[in-house]
């Protein structure tokens, strides 16, 4: 049961991570590290891929966490 686990752990990880690196930073690369990026971010709401990309990460997340937990307690 550990070893499956463990494996789901590793799937989990990468999943997450790839899901963090699609998402938009709030800088537009070298040029908003010194504030010359143009400012056409809405505040609220984001395109529906946006969305789905959070909730997926979030998901993700949170499966990761447990997943970490039963871990722990089946060590």
């Amino acid at each position: 049961m550990y070893t499956i686990m463990a494996i789901i752990q590793v799937l989990l990880s990468v999943l997450l991570i790839f899901l963090v690196l699609l998402h938009s930073g709030k800088d537009a690369g070298l040029s908003g590290a010194f504030g010359i990026g143009g400012g056409g971010s809405s505040i609220g709401g984001g395109s529906m891929v946006e969305q789905n990309l959070d909730r997926a990460t979030v998901v993700t997340a949170i499966l990761f966490t447990l997943n970490t937990i039963l871990l722990i307690k089946l060590s």
